[in-house]
């Protein structure tokens, strides 16, 4: 679901508020695990100084 909550070709424009909340919550999990991802490749740059 897109932030601006419409889909191109005629798809619904606006979404209900589970649908916004479970879109939301997948994103903050994708948002945690590339923050991890970050994380790591900080630590393995630190540590080969």
């Amino acid at each position: 679901m897109p932030m601006c909550q419409g889909q191109a070709y005629g798809g619904r424009r606006y979404f209900t508020r589970e649908e916004r909340k479970a879109w939301l919550e997948d994103y903050a999990q994708e948002l945690e695990a590339e923050l991890k991802a970050v994380r790591e490749r900080i630590s393995d740059l630190s540590a080969s100084v």
